[in-house]
């Protein structure tokens, strides 16, 4: 998201000048190019391990050819069985199975370029899929071949089958191919660089003082015998990065080796050049990955203080360096919490990348570092070389339209992060939350009909990916606040949890089973998850108002129609795009996304698993890593680092919402307690009377907003919005409580200070002991109302209908001097 942000401020503004995209001033680099590694390897299948099962490059066929979504692969590798087909051109195609189809048949769209995409060709430095427009029915697998204007896309196939009875080489698949860097990985300790003579591999550009460092590394292999470094050693290439259009080197190998993120080894992952030396295309830190967390966090507190202020705390200061955590707060000891992760567990990935500092560095704007926001979903595996346990991560990247060359889709944490053209580990720092929570990351076995929640958002994410890849026929994914990664991978999110629960509702067999074992336990987590989703929907429809471009969506991202169906997108300007991303505000920012969900799910009992690096890799001294900030994050108080504007604002907005019908339940009771308190005990003390305010109809009216719901927001809006903290803030109900008892305190003494200076018709009533125990009494009963809706709308009617009666029905006029002709403000 920063970088379309910026990319599209920056280059816009640059009237009359011609920008070229990141992804070809790099791709000019030999080593970026798939022609610089022949097909046929001769690396050591001890040392080595292809990427894959099946790995290959994407080739778009022709437009005549593609008569229905298939492409050329070139295949790098084959499991041995199909040997055979290494170095030849197959047939990539779908699965004829039906689920397949229909998401195929969903996603499919005739690609014709808008005037002013046709106007920014060439010009923005944007990647558009050039080699896609004018074509008709572009499916999915197209979008992906077609995404750049060079045939470079690298694959990794999960399940791919070879039919039998096909007259030519095809392959199957019923998922989406996975986006790689390299062929083969091995797994080594960095030793140092190795002098250059001639100096072939020695850069002439780079970051940092001259001279550059030799690309050329000696390395040592792990031995799996002995579980050390101790391994044959060897020469590869880790080449320098040629500087980007912004002045920026996506990654350097200077200072590789002292690097403090590799002191478990580095992963690195490339192919031979044609003389036969590996040459890396992407890294990976061992560390980062190992189940071996640096802290372990037991206490909620702990975790909230965790997601709001440690993640982030001095990222600045920590350049290089990687940071794992874990919280768990059903875990006695830190070998229990980490002993709940087993192979095959699965886990909700929430990615986040922040700012880039330094000279070569980017701005804030108005205060705010946005950053990216995705989803993703990590794996617990045993690595082939050590086999210890590790996290296996895979994004599903809602990405817009970039200079760099991403593509939106599934990206293995290689490509994405790790990728040396364009990753993002050595620019940016990052912070992906592991949620593990069984309501979510276990299948539902339902008597035999199975609901995965992971595999639903999957699906969902897969469906809005393959739109972006093609702007959903338009050429370009562009950022408005009301679409980007964050609101469009949360509209995922959303639509997984309404089709979940439609296709528990509308299932007989489900709904039998159900009624027959009420107390089986895979009913109780399924009760788990719904209570789950209610808040999920809460939070990202804040306002209680879906979008309505959500809500025609729908049957498209379910998968439900098959029909050709353009997909609902707000105007990315005007009143409309304001109002959409207003209606989902809470997932207009990625920090604030990620922030939210995390403490939504810790609150539910999951486990949290924190990744952050900070620039990790080679030393490029030009950039300081930056967190990701909240709205206005960088404007703190004067003296202190609380962000007061951002925290005014997110209570300010999060308290703006239309209650749901269990909130004016809730809302309804809590006058009910009032009355059943206030009214015996203010009539038993005689200051409660029977008195009716005889007026003139129309005083009413007035008496109701000037005496009571107006000055009922205003004291509502101070006291409990502005005061305390929202009811899904990342605080502890003890430190919830205590603002609460605070604001009580203050809120009773306002009265009296009201009345001997704003209201002075209020003296001596304000004074009166059982008028403060009534109001003291009101503000329980505001505060707990505040706690379970979250409205400002909620506690304003409460509050003023309690002030209402009082004054027109129970002597409250007279006590506080009203005349019938000349009604008074008077701020209640």
């Amino acid at each position: 998201m920063i970088c379309a942000i910026v990319a599209t401020i920056f280059l816009s503004t640059s009237a009359g000048h011609t920008w070229e995209s990141h992804y070809a001033i790099t791709g000019r680099a030999p080593f970026n190019q798939p022609e610089y590694y022949p097909i046929q390897q001769t690396l050591s299948g001890e040392l080595y391990r292809p990427v894959g099962d099946w790995v290959g490059r994407l080739i778009l066929p022709d437009p005549q050819a593609a008569e229905s979504d298939w492409v050329w692969m070139q295949v790098y590798h084959a499991p041995a069985a199909a040997a055979d087909l290494i170095g030849q051109k197959i047939r990539l195609e779908w699965s004829q199975d039906a689920a397949v189809q229909k998401y195929v048949a969903a996603v499919t769209q005739s690609v014709k370029f808008t005037p002013a995409v046709e106007a920014n060709l060439g010009t923005t430095g944007n990647l558009y899929p050039e080699r896609l427009n004018g074509r008709a029915r572009v499916g999915p697998l197209q979008a992906i071949a077609g995404a750049r204007p060079k045939d470079d896309v690298i694959v990794s196939l999960t399940k791919a089958n070879r039919p039998r009875l096909a007259s030519y080489n095809v392959l199957q698949i019923e998922a989406e191919p996975r986006l790689e860097t390299g062929r083969y990985y091995t797994l080594v300790k960095i030793l140092g660089t190795v002098k250059s003579n001639p100096p072939k591999f020695v850069p002439t550009a780079c970051p940092g003082q001259s001279p550059c460092p030799s690309e050329l590394f000696q390395v040592q292999h792990y031995n799996n015998a002995t579980g050390q470094f101790d391994g044959i050693k060897e020469i590869v290439r880790i080449p320098q990065q040629p500087v980007d259009g912004f002045g920026v080197y996506a990654s350097t190998p200077r200072e590789l080796e002292i690097s403090p993120a590799g002191s478990a080894g580095w992963y690195l992952y490339g192919a031979q050049d044609k003389t036969g030396l590996f040459t890396v295309q992407a890294i990976k830190p061992r560390s980062l990955f190992q189940l071996q967390p640096q802290q372990v966090l037991f206490e909620q507190a702990q975790g909230l203080d965790l997601i709001s202020y440690q993640n982030w705390k001095d990222t600045d200061q920590k350049k290089g360096t990687i940071e794992t955590r874990l919280v768990d707060t059903t875990a006695k000891t830190s070998e229990d919490a980490i002993a709940g992760w087993q192979a095959g567990d699965r886990a909700l990935v929430m990615h986040l990348f922040g700012g880039r500092g330094g000279r070569s560095g980017e701005g804030a704007m108005m205060g705010t570092v946005t950053g990216h926001f995705s989803y993703g979903i990590a794996e617990v595996v045993r690595d082939p070389f050590t086999q210890e346990l590790q996290f296996d991560l895979n994004y599903q990247q809602v990405y817009a339209t970039n200079i760099e060359g991403f593509i939106a889709g599934t990206n293995t944490w290689t490509n994405y992060m790790g990728n040396l053209q364009r990753g993002w580990m050595g620019t940016r720092p990052v912070s992906d939350v592991l949620v593990k929570l069984d309501a979510i990351a276990q299948d539902y076995d339902f008597g035999g009909t199975r609901l995965s929640p992971l595999t639903e958002l999957d699906r969902q994410l897969s469906i809005i990916t393959a739109r972006y890849r093609t702007g959903d026929g338009t050429g370009a994914a562009n950022v408005t606040p009301a679409t980007s990664c964050v609101q469009d991978s949360n509209q995922a999110l959303f639509l997984t949890i309404q089709q979940i629960r439609e296709t528990v509702e509308a299932s007989p067999a489900i709904q039998q089973w159900w009624s027959s074992h009420p107390a089986d336990p895979t009913v109780k987590r399924f009760e788990r998850l719904i209570a789950l989703g209610e808040d999920l929907q809460t939070q990202l429809i804040p306002l209680g108002i879906v979008r309505p471009d959500w809500q025609t969506n729908a049957a498209i991202l379910s998968g439900a129609s098959t029909e050709q169906r353009e997909f609902s997108r707000t105007a990315p300007d005007g009143t409309q795009n304001v109002v959409s991303a207003l209606a989902s505000w809470r997932t207009i920012l990625p920090r604030q996304a990620q922030d939210d969900l995390s403490v939504l799910f810790l609150k539910h009992g999951a486990q949290l698993w924190f990744l952050r690096t900070n620039q990790v890799g080679g030393n490029n001294p030009d950039i300081t890593p930056i967190a990701p900030t909240q709205a206005f994050g960088l404007w703190t108080l004067p003296g202190t680092e609380i962000p007061i504007v951002s925290v005014l604002f997110t209570r300010v907005f999060g308290a703006v919402k239309l209650p749901n019908q269990w909130e004016w339940n809730v809302t309804l009771w809590a006058l009910l307690g009032y009355s059943l308190v206030a009214l015996p005990l203010g009539f038993a003390l005689r200051f409660l009377q029977f008195k009716p305010w005889r007026t003139v109809r129309w005083q009413y009216l007035i008496a109701a907003i000037r005496w009571c719901f107006l000055p009922a927001v205003v004291e509502e809006f101070i006291f409990r919005v502005l005061l305390l903290p929202s009811p899904r803030a990342a605080v502890t109900e003890q430190i919830w409580f205590i603002w609460a008892i605070a604001g009580l305190i203050l809120f009773v003494a306002f009265y009296p200070f009201k009345a001997i200076t704003l209201q002075k018709t209020g003296n001596p009533c304000f004074f009166n002991p059982v008028f403060l125990i009534l109001v003291g009494w009101l503000g329980v009963a505001c505060t707990i109302t505040y706690l379970l809706t979250g409205s400002l709308l909620a506690i304003t009617l409460l509050h003023g209908v309690v002030f209402l009666v009082w004054i027109t029905l129970l002597g409250g006029a007279e006590k506080l001097n009203q005349k019938p002709q000349k009604p008074q403000l008077s701020a209640m």
